[in-house]
């Protein structure tokens, strides 16, 4: 039987899913509470009375976004390659159109 648990578990993570606290795997578009309240951290905040994002890097190296203004609203789950790429493009300037 724990054999099966293990083949089982490692099935599920060599496939991409995380499990969120150890109940459903972990999907784009999940409710963010789901991932819990602890973690999650404002990488950047500007002067904006506290409206940004809010990110978290996942046991299995995904990272996941939400609106800090609706937490219990769905997360984005990105990979560390998205993420890396999103972030080099908006320091090369390729999402400037946003801020116009």
């Amino acid at each position: 039987m724990d054999r099966i648990k293990s083949q089982s578990r490692t099935h599920t993570q060599s496939h991409g899913h995380a499990q969120a606290h150890g109940h459903a795997p972990v999907y784009n578009g999940m409710p963010a509470r789901e991932l819990g309240s602890e973690g999650w951290h404002k990488p950047w905040s500007g002067g904006n009375g506290g409206n940004c994002l809010e990110a978290m890097k996942l046991a299995d190296g995904r990272i996941a976004v939400r609106q800090s203004t609706d937490p219990d609203g769905p997360a984005l789950i990105y990979t560390p390659d998205e993420m890396n790429a999103f972030i080099q493009g908006a320091k090369e300037g390729a999402a400037d159109f946003l801020l116009s």
